[in-house]
């Protein structure tokens, strides 16, 4: 019989919350086998089972505070447990659709001839809800999708009004407390501006094939955003300093807060010493967060730390925004989405791919003269992208 314990906690960790049991007492587990889910301010973190065995007790309720060492749970280890069987492979799994769920149904009605094939979400959702294949048939033709049977299930009258309620993650508390922590210990004010990309583009499609050969990773737009911020904070350093009581901390060295989105929100893992690594090291780096932050595999060290933020909501479709400083730092740099527009060479109008910038900055530390001037900077490097790899 062993007990299970919190694992240690960094010291800028104070505790942590039982998310979600994945066990209860009783369950055969396997060695490696997540027990449960620990979620801190910063990070979600799994507490594997040390030994294979049998749950004898749970000793926290779930969404309960804990702190390094305490016990969690009881696992007799004496007990043999058969180790998982391997999945059929694809080649060998039936492929067979059971008789029951023919996909596809004609539709007999007269708004269209063609046969109404249901997403599995659509299905589900009209299982849920009691609607017959006949009713969408008279509705919808193609193919159905879930939002086309809730709108269905609205038109008929006797939909269902229902809230649920749930607590917040410490991750979403968290972001939220820093949210309002910036708004209201900082004069935070945003400027904005241009950027043409035709250049790094260009550079980016010839280089493409070469680069991801070399390197196993593909060439982005955020290593050359990294690289310029970079450039920019060494020319501009009270950008890459924070306030600290009344005293202002200067830094030689950039530590790069990058902005991921996670399945439990928005996390930002820092990319240390930003400023000696080459586009191909920046790139892997990115891609190893983005990966990490998807199946929740980022430590605590990963995220602590960052001279200076990079978010990028162009991914989303964002067009503009004001992004939120992330405290302690003073600033944060905003891409967005990537627009063909028309603008003036040579008193000719050209079409060329465009972005807009935004900086937020803490005024307190930073000039509006020296925000301007640093964005221009960067605007500068991305349009020179050769001047950028010279680090000029």
């Amino acid at each position: 019989m062993i007990k299970i314990n919190t694992p240690s906690l960094p010291e800028s960790v104070a505790d942590a919350t039982i998310g979600v049991w994945h066990c209860k007492e009783g369950d055969l587990v396997q060695t490696g086998q997540n027990l449960a889910d620990l979620e801190t301010d910063k990070v979600a973190m799994e507490l594997p089972a040390p030994k294979a065995g049998k749950i004898v007790k749970i000793l926290v309720a779930q969404g309960a505070t804990v702190k390094s060492g305490d016990p969690l749970l009881e696992l007799d280890d004496s007990v043999a447990v058969a180790p998982i069987a391997p999945s059929p492979s694809p080649k060998a799994a039936s492929v067979t659709p059971p008789p029951s769920a023919p996909p596809l149904i004609n539709n007999t009605t007269e708004k269209s001839n063609q046969p109404v094939k249901l997403n599995p979400s659509a299905k589900k959702l009209m299982e849920q809800e009691g609607v017959s294949r006949q009713e969408i048939a008279k509705e919808a033709s193609g193919r159905v999708t879930k939002e086309m049977v809730s709108s269905i299930i609205s038109m008929r009258g006797d939909v269902k009004r229902e809230e649920t309620r749930a607590p917040l993650s410490r991750i979403r508390l968290r972001i939220a407390e820093r949210l309002l922590q910036a708004q209201q210990g900082a004069a935070i004010l945003t400027t904005f501006n241009e950027v043409n990309l035709k250049q790094v583009s260009e550079l980016r499609k010839k280089a493409q094939d070469k680069f991801e050969k070399a390197h196993g990773v593909k060439l982005g737009f955020m290593s050359f955003f990294v690289r310029a911020s970079c450039i920019a904070l060494s020319d501009f350093p009270q950008v890459n300093a924070s306030i600290d009581g009344t005293d202002m901390v200067i830094r030689n060295y950039m530590d790069i807060s990058i902005a991921v989105s996670s399945p439990r929100g928005l996390v930002v893992p820092v990319l240390k010493n930003a400023q000696a690594l080459s586009l191909a090291e920046i790139e892997m780096a990115i891609a190893s967060f983005a990966a990490r932050a998807k199946d929740g595999s980022l430590t605590i060290e990963d995220m602590t730390g960052g001279t200076f933020s990079i978010t990028n909501g162009g991914v989303f479709g964002s067009l503009l925004s004001t992004p939120i400083i992330n405290p302690p730092q003073s600033a944060i740099l905003g891409m967005h989405k990537i627009m063909d527009r028309p603008i003036v060479e040579d008193n000719t109008i050209v079409i060329r791919p465009m972005m807009n910038l935004a900086l937020s900055y803490d005024h307190r530390i930073i000039d509006g003269k020296e925000a301007v001037s640093f964005l221009v900077r960067i605007k500068d490097l991305l349009e020179n992208p050769a001047l950028l790899l010279m680090g000029l």
